[in-house]
């Protein structure tokens, strides 16, 4: 049986991909220090007999007894709202954290995939963004505790792949939605949700003429799988390419929840992207990899995920 250590396991990403390598046999070892992650999203899987639970925080020396065939490193506060309150912790988890992990994947001989973003382009000059473009990025600015952590984790693992021939991949997210995510993380879709089905107004930053592309978590986790079953080691954008402005998804989240008051518009926060769509020609091509998961069904399971989740006013 093949075995996993999964880090961020309790978050968002990380609680389904435990759930995807559970449901594919094989042992899963879930870390988190649950900052952001929460134990109500993996406590399905405590009585099995092939999950184990670590309490880590992975800025501190990383050991796990036994074999590893398998690490993934999704271990990050990833959102605006947590990375902006955590910024040190943000900076080590991309740095320390990743350094942490290589060291571990190499004595174990195992194949590391980090988790990197599409906050590498920054607000990017070039568009939808293909894996070649080197990014527009602000290092001084509030975001770049994120951007910059991501950027060096992808710099160290390459280093890490030439200098040691260490197996590993690099997976570049774009937005992810689906069940499990916060409903106060301050993304756009828990948000607009939230906000919908209390009635309330709901608020885009800026105009709302920016644009995201927004991938299905279930379709997301099926990338990464495949992304670190193909032995390619260069970074791999992975998202939905279907881009939106952040103005027809609020109308889109009135129209599905029947509720909300009026859309309002507050100043864009510092740095915010523009545009951001993933160019996934390479996706395509090496993992034979594509979204399936049309906007509309993927809202419409987020939205009966929350349905369930008490609403507080």
């Amino acid at each position: 049986m093949k075995r996993i250590l999964i880090t961020g396991g309790a978050g968002f990403l990380g609680s389904h991909l435990c759930d995807y390598y559970i449901n594919k046999e094989y042992k899963v070892v879930c870390m988190d220090n649950l900052s952001t992650g929460s134990l109500d999203n993996i406590g399905h899987l405590f009585p099995l007999a092939n999950f184990e639970f670590y309490h880590h925080d992975v800025t501190k020396f990383v050991h796990v007894s036994g074999h590893l065939d398998y690490i993934l490193h999704f271990a990050s506060p990833a959102s605006p709202i947590d990375y902006l309150k955590m910024p040190i912790q943000t900076m080590k988890v991309g740095s320390l954290g990743t350094h942490n992990l290589l060291g571990l994947a190499k004595v174990k001989g195992a194949r590391i995939l980090v988790a990197s973003t599409s906050e590498v382009y920054g607000d990017p000059q070039v568009h939808p963004q293909p894996e070649s473009y080197w990014g527009n990025v602000n290092p001084v600015g509030p975001r770049g505790v994120y951007d910059e952590a991501k950027r060096f984790m992808e710099a160290i693992t390459m280093a890490y792949h030439s200098y040691h021939q260490l197996d590993t991949a690099i997976a570049r997210i774009f937005n992810t939605y689906g069940p499990r995510m916060r409903l106060n993380d301050g993304r756009a879709i828990p948000t607009f949700l939230a906000q919908a089905m209390k009635g309330h107004d709901i608020t885009v930053f800026g105009d709302g003429s920016q644009t995201r592309s927004f991938c299905y978590v279930s379709d997301l986790v099926e990338g990464i799988a495949r992304l670190l079953e193909s032995g390619y080691h260069n970074p791999v954008n992975l998202g939905n390419p279907m881009e939106m402005t952040l103005k027809d998804l609020a109308h889109e989240i009135q129209k599905l929840t029947g509720g909300g008051g009026s859309i309002v518009y507050r100043p864009l926060p510092i740095d915010d992207p523009k545009v951001r769509q993933p160019d996934i020609s390479l996706a395509r091509e090496r993992l034979g990899w594509w979204p399936r998961i049309d906007r509309g069904e993927g809202l419409k399971m987020t939205l009966d995920y929350f349905s369930n989740v008490k609403i507080v006013n």
